[in-house]
């Protein structure tokens, strides 16, 4: 059988205040085409359908149509979507049930039962062939926030025999959750499964050793210490198709795999190779891993940091518009100007300059582009940098905060205190994404899903 890979697609971004609904509805479409060419039998989408907890109307808009539309092209197709960290897991779980009207299977959370056990077989979709005889187990696991895998109810019995951290080793009690989970829902589905039936596993989590993007991914679990072992997924689990970063990239093993995102999210990722995978299953055993590249509906330029000369005559190069009218008319082909690319500009100067704005803006007049940034980098002044030369911005804020509270206390900070600080971290984190989403300007530091 054949299985699309694909993750990440962020719908409804706001690029540096950009939205970015055409390139999703290329993408979207381009996808529906490349099911029906390659004769999908299913489709597994990891994690990150939106960009934000609370999506625009036009953002739910582009899956929904998506799934509908896959559904009448390709009446047998099983698609499987889980909750990314950027996602609202209640928002993924709530057309669950009409979703599979569609043979389209929505994971938005975890549950377990009453003795702190995975309720695994509402995670666990066959997929069938087009003849409709199960060939594969999909272990769909959605991302799973710390308060789901710590909380006392979901903790298994003392009589289970399995140690309990301590309340204070917040990191480590997440990341051990998050691995009784995995080997819980392997287990079931290694009870389940039929001879030559495939067990295909999806999660959205970092793996240790996996290549993180530059500037664009927001940690899971803010402190470094959220990212679990390749060893989780045994041999038996056939391929297991990952979700989370933005890099297209193998953990180890051919059969480990993150598709990436579809679209660059950052001008960091300009240079990525976008794709989905086609994944070949015979019987229970992987096939072939085919990489299809995604064509970009929308360029993205990255020039300098140079001087103002040489960014100048890099601008000279930039593709031409097929209108002489400029952006601030308001006149022309709006849908021309969708497919403009997007362009950051770095300038090395040595002094201000209060024209430079205006000097880049009068060689873009013609060109077929839309600057988003405009970068200065000036000579650095001794305040910028931290007295062993870091620079400020580099340091993070919770090593930030570390340095602050040895100073202040005269010791480390308490695991407790750091496990704090990440929770209140990530909750800003999350309400900023609301707020985009809800144009709220105000930060309530409680997360969402927090009453739930």
């Amino acid at each position: 059988m054949k299985i699309i890979h694909t993750a990440d697609w962020h719908l409804g971004q706001s690029f540096h205040g950009q939205e970015r609904h055409e390139e999703h509805r290329a993408f979207l479409d381009w996808l529906l085409d490349t099911l029906v060419r390659r004769e999908a039998d299913a489709l597994l989408i990891a994690g990150d359908l939106f960009d934000v907890v609370n999506p625009s109307l036009r953002a739910q808009e582009l899956l929904f149509h998506f799934i509908v539309t896959a559904h009448e092209r390709l009446p047998d197709l099983d698609t499987v979507l889980i909750a990314g960290n950027h996602d609202s897991g209640a928002r993924i779980d709530l057309p669950s049930p009409l979703l599979k009207r569609l043979k389209a299977h929505a994971l938005g959370r975890v549950h377990f039962l009453a003795d702190g056990h995975l309720d695994a077989e509402r995670l666990l979709v066959p997929l069938s062939d087009g003849g409709g005889t199960t060939r594969a187990w999909c272990l769909a696991l959605p991302f799973l926030r710390p308060a789901e895998v710590t909380g006392r109810g979901s903790l298994p019995s003392e009589s289970d025999g399995q140690q309990t951290p301590s309340d204070g080793d917040g990191d480590r009690r997440y990341v051990q959750g998050i691995e009784r989970v995995h080997r819980e829902l392997i287990e079931a589905a290694r009870a389940r499964r039929r001879p030559d039936q495939a067990l295909v596993a999806m999660s959205h989590a970092h793996l240790h050793g996996a290549a993180v993007s530059e500037a664009s991914e927001r940690p899971i679990v803010i402190g470094g210490e959220e990212s679990i072992p390749a060893s989780l997924f045994p041999a038996d689990i056939c391929y297991v198709a990952l979700g989370h970063l933005h890099r297209a990239q193998r953990v180890g093993e051919d059969r480990i795999r993150y598709s990436g995102s579809p679209l660059a999210l950052d001008f960091s990722e300009a240079n990525y190779p976008h794709q989905v995978l086609e994944v070949t299953l015979a019987g229970e055993h992987l096939d072939a891993v085919e990489s299809i590249p995604i064509p970009r509906p929308v360029a993205m330029h990255r020039i300098g940091p140079d001087t103002l000369e040489a960014v100048l005559t890099a601008i000279d190069t930039l593709p031409e518009r097929t209108t002489t009218q400029r952006l601030d008319t308001g006149e022309g082909d709006s849908d021309d100007r969708n497919r403009w690319g997007w362009l950051e500009v770095a300038v090395r100067l040595e002094a201000p300059m209060p024209e430079l704005r205006s000097r880049i803006d009068e060689a873009l007049a013609t060109k077929a582009v839309r600057l988003l940034r405009l970068r200065r980098d000036l000579p650095q002044r001794p305040e910028d940098t931290a007295p062993s030369g870091e620079r400020l911005e580099d340091i993070g804020p919770r090593a930030l905060f570390e340095r602050t509270w040895q100073e202040r206390w005269g010791a480390a900070a308490p695991e407790a205190v750091l496990s704090d600080f990440d929770r209140l971290r990530q909750s800003v984190v999350d309400n900023d994404g609301l707020d985009q989403a809800t144009g709220n300007t105000h930060h309530d530091t409680r997360h969402p899903e927090s009453s739930q």
